[in-house]
This record gives structure tokens, C-alpha cells and sequence, in this order.
């Protein structure tokens, strides 16, 4: 299993790469594989198969140094590489001679005060390289370095933009940047992820995200102490269930959903044909009548169990009658479009004050805000249950206001999985993924996609799918979140914007997310391993 891409502060990549030194990794060497890395990403993106030409804006630390090493080597792969020196490189700069000695045309930006040779640069080049700044800078830039980034920003048009470690004017620790930062569309980072591109307004200027591994010992403390990550389509993949020719429906096992009400139909719907397609071999929805007339004749693979209804809702006495069907079921899912009607309140009370053993349970929107009400709620749950809510519901169930929860969503989700005992799934832009024990993974996409009524849903049915496979509490909710959220970038690429995508789309693209999964095709992922 590959070792996960850590999400770090400044300070922790820091003590990462002085650690990795000692240990034998030299910081030459890492320069080395990072510029090796940052070429090898420009050359296997499907965005520029056709590319030959190259310029680079070049600053004088190492940040210019990886990029002066990714000039040479596509110098050597038969590119007309360009370095332009926006702060001069130290005397007597060995990567500056090497590009030199592969061809590489080299100008200073002191020379060129009207910008005439950089905008010829820049017109004839195919692929721009930002390697000026790195992740330690703090804002505000100085002036010479903002005049050229904010002249290169204005130029049209920009070649393909490849940021090295980051957007040069970004501040990787709390995501703030420069007015003249030039926004990319592949940020290739070294070994990790800065916290800071995950958060706005940086998340918006780096475009798909890279990472290159720098090769340092896996047992390194300070990669140890690590605890948030990064989710990514090789990690996603291995913790996917076998899918053996020998295989029969109970393989996949069964997923028992309570969901829907009179208001809420098209919810039940949405998390069922979910958790089917996910792989799940058997859906069952226990629904009130209303519910069922509506969907039963769209959902011909969907087996059902009817209960009592009440006030448009499913009745209190019905909590029986799920634990009653019960025996078969490998996960349990309750809450999608459920209604907040008191007979349904009594209801999941009831089915939660019962002591009986459950199935591995997903708990999301109304199901959620009803099972607050329970005093102790969480320690009714069967353990580890995923919990699903949005800023709005994570509110309800802690007492925090939304603007706590999102000002730290990281450490708000962290917290209150390890007090609960519970996975949380904070659900937004850059979802995250918190276990009890700690660990928390990122999912590297924000779209306005997936900002849509039954978004949610559809997530829901995915993790109750994967979870009635086998799949483990954890690496569930962090897969069904990966294949959801890349699920809506198929969907919006496939309508052309994000404003016409509904919760259907992004549930009828959940097949093509996994065929890329399953397949290995990660060119398009909103993070991709870049080999050295």
C-alpha cells in the first residue's frame, strides 16, 4: 500500500526535509528529484501532449533551483527551454550552468526593464514554469519581484502554467495571496501537500495538484507525526473490496436504507441506486407507502420494505419492523429525506434505545438532527458509525456556530470524531474525513457541482455501499467522498459548467470515477502521484 500524501504546514516540511537530511537524503538530492519530478509532470500531462517549448521565471532560492533542474532535463528530452532570472541565482550557481550547458537560453530580468524579451518569451513558449517563490514567503512581495509576476499575470495568452511546490505569492500556511500571484493550472508539490492551497483564495489559483515524492525513509518522526492527509486515487483504490468472477450478490452484501418521507421522496432514490452503484450487492429501502409508489417503478433492483406511516412520515411503531429485518443487512443506513415529523423523532429513538447489535451505520441529514435529541446520542451508535453533516447540521449536534466550524474544519471534525468515537464526514468544499483515532484525510476538490440539494444523498448511498462490502468505517467514508466529489467534476465537465448539474448527474457520473479508479487513469484527478 503506498504511504499517504501528508497535508503540512511551512513548519512540518520544514522539519520533514531536515530530518530527511540527516538521514541520508541530502537537500541536493531532493532538488534533484523535485526537478526531475516537475519535468516528468510537464511531459505526461494530457493538457500539453504536444508541447516542445518552455520558460521558466526563476527566483534564487530553491524554488528556482527545482526549477532550473526541470529546465535541464527537458532541455534533454528535446524542448527549447528559456530560464528568466527574476532575482539573480548565487555566483557561481551549478543548476544555472547546467542549463546553460543543455541549451537553455538564460536572461536576467534586471536587463529587461520594458519586459520586451520576456513577452517574446512568453509568446513563443508553450509551457510557463513558476519557479520564483516558495513556500516560506510572506506577503506582502517585494516590489521588484510583484512587477514582473504582475506583468507576466496580465499577459495574453499565458502559456500553460506549471507552479513548482506552489503559486509563487501564495501564502501555503493560511492560503492568503499577492494581488500578482499568476494563477496555474498544475501546482506540482514536493513530497506533500501545503495546507494553505487548500484553503482560499490560494485553492483557486493552483489548479490540479501534483505531488512528487521525494524518496525520505517512511519512518521519519516527523512524517509520523503527521495526521492529516491528502486523499488520492491510488490510496482510494487499494482500499477498494476484490471483485472475484466467482462472485454471487451476497458477496457485496446488503445495504438496509431508511429514508424518505412525503416531503423528501427523490432522497431515498438518489442513496439507493448510490450504494448499488458503488458495488453493493443488494439494496433494500425500508420507506412509508408514499415513498415507495413513487420510486418502485424507477428502481427495479431496489427490494423494499414497507412501514407504517404517520403525518407524512414513517411512524414510530416501525422501529420494530427494522430491527425485525435486520439479520441479513451488512450496513444500515438512515436519514436521507427523512423529515423531522415527531412520530419520526420517536422513531429513531426508539431504533436507536433498543441495545441491540446494528450493522455498521451511515447516519446523515434529518437522521442526524433527530438523533441529536437523544441524550448521549453518540454512545447508542454502533461503533464506529459515519457521520455525514454539512457546517449547518456538524452546528446542531456540537452547539458551535458555523463560523467556528468553518474557520477550522480540520480540527473541528478531528475533535469531535475522537469525543464521539465516530468517523465524521464535515461535508463542503474540501471535505474532510476524521476517524476517532485522529487521522484526518482532505478530499482535494471544491466545486460548485456538488453544491446542489441531494448531493448529499448520493454520498450518503455511496459509503453505505461500501461499507456493506467490507470496507472498514474509515476508508470507506474517505473513498465514497473521493469517488463522489470527482464524480461531480465528471458531471460538470460533461455539462460544460456547474450550474446545470443536479444530484442525478453526479450519481449517473459515479460509474466513470470508478472505471478511472479501477482502470488507473489518474492524468485528470484533482491530485496525481508524479513519478521521479
Amino acid at each position: 500500500m503506498m504511504r499517504p500524501i501528508p497535508l503540512v504546514n511551512v513548519d512540518q516540511m520544514r522539519a520533514i526535509e531536515r530530518e530527511g537530511d540527516a538521514r541520508g537524503v541530502s537537500y541536493a538530492e531532493m532538488m534533484e528529484r523535485a526537478g526531475r519530478g516537475v519535468a516528468n509532470a510537464v511531459l505526461t500531462s494530457p493538457a500539453i501532449s504536444q508541447a516542445k517549448s518552455v520558460v521558466g521565471l526563476i527566483g534564487s532560492g530553491n524554488n528556482g533551483g527545482d526549477g532550473l533542474v526541470a529546465l535541464e532535463h527537458l532541455a534533454k528530452a528535446g524542448w527549447k527551454g528559456r530560464a528568466y532570472l527574476v532575482r539573480p541565482r548565487p555566483e557561481g550557481d551549478v543548476h544555472l550552468q547546467r542549463v546553460r550547458n543543455a541549451g537553455v537560453e538564460v536572461y536576467e530580468a534586471k536587463r529587461d526593464a520594458d519586459f520586451k524579451v520576456l513577452d517574446e518569451w512568453l509568446s513563443e513558449s508553450d509551457v510557463l514554469l513558476d519557479a520564483v517563490l516558495g513556500t516560506g514567503i510572506q506577503l506582502p512581495l517585494k516590489p521588484e519581484v510583484e512587477r514582473v509576476l504582475g506583468h507576466v499575470r496580465k499577459f495574453t495568452p499565458l502559456p500553460f502554467v506549471v507552479a513548482v511546490d506552489c503559486p509563487s505569492g501564495v501564502d501555503c500556511d493560511n492560503g492568503q495571496a499577492s494581488p500578482a500571484t499568476i494563477p496555474a493550472q498544475l501546482t506540482v508539490c514536493m513530497d506533500a501537500v501545503k495546507i494553505g492551497l487548500l484553503r482560499f483564495p490560494a485553492a483557486e489559483l493552483t489548479g490540479q495538484l501534483g505531488v512528487v515524492p521525494l524518496g525520505l525513509p517512511a519512518d521519519l518522526t516527523a512524517l509520523q507525526q503527521i495526521s492529516d492527509f491528502v486523499a488520492c486515487a491510488a490510496e482510494v483504490r487499494s482500499w477498494l473490496p476484490e471483485r472475484p468472477a466467482s462472485a454471487h450478490k451476497g458477496t457485496f452484501g446488503t445495504v438496509l436504507g431508511v429514508a424518505g418521507c412525503e416531503d423528501y421522496i427523490g432522497a431515498a432514490g438518489l442513496a439507493a441506486e448510490a450504494a448499488y452503484r458503488s458495488g453493493a450487492g443488494l439494496v433494500r429501502m425500508a420507506v412509508i407507502p408514499a415513498v415507495r409508489s413513487a420510486l418502485a417503478g424507477r428502481l427495479s433492483e431496489v427490494t423494499w420494505l414497507t412501514l407504517p406511516e404517520r403525518d407524512g412520515g414513517i411512524a414510530e411503531a416501525a422501529a420494530q419492523s427494522v430491527l425485525d429485518h435486520l439479520e441479513r443487512a451488512t450496513a444500515l443506513l438512515v436519514g436521507p429525506g427523512l423529515g423531522t415529523a415527531p412520530a419520526t423523532a420517536g422513531f429513531v429513538q426508539r431504533l436507536f434505545s433498543q441495545r441491540l447489535p446494528l450493522p455498521p451505520l451511515v447516519l446523515d441529514a434529518d437522521g442526524l438532527r433527530l438523533t441529536a435529541t437523544i441524550e448521549n446520542w453518540y454512545e447508542k451508535l454502533p461503533s464506529p458509525s459515519v457521520l455525514t453533516p454539512h457546517p449547518g447540521e456538524m452546528s446542531g449536534l456540537t452547539g458551535l456556530s458555523t463560523a467556528q466550524i468553518q474557520a477550522d474544519r480540520s480540527a473541528t471534525a478531528r475533535r469531535f470524531a475522537r469525543q464521539w468515537g465516530h468517523v465524521v464526514v464535515l461535508k463542503g468544499a474540501f471535505t474532510v474525513v476524521a476517524a476517532p483515532d485522529g487521522k484526518v484525510h482532505h478530499i482535494p476538490v471544491a466545486s460548485a457541482a456538488l453544491a446542489r440539494a441531494g448531493s448529499g444523498d448520493v454520498l450518503a448511498g455511496l459509503i453505505a455501499g461500501l461499507l456493506a462490502q467490507g470496507v472498514a468505517p474509515y476508508p470507506a467514508a474517505v473513498a465514497a467522498a473521493w469517488i463522489h466529489a470527482h464524480a461531480g467534476l465528471i458531471a460538470q465537465t460533461r455539462m460544460g459548467q456547474s450550474a446545470s448539474v443536479l444530484a442525478g448527474d453526479i450519481l449517473h457520473a459515479v460509474p466513470d470515477a470508478l472505471t478511472r479508479l479501477y482502470n488507473r487513469e489518474e492524468t485528470q484527478d484533482a491530485v496525481r502521484v508524479i513519478p521521479v
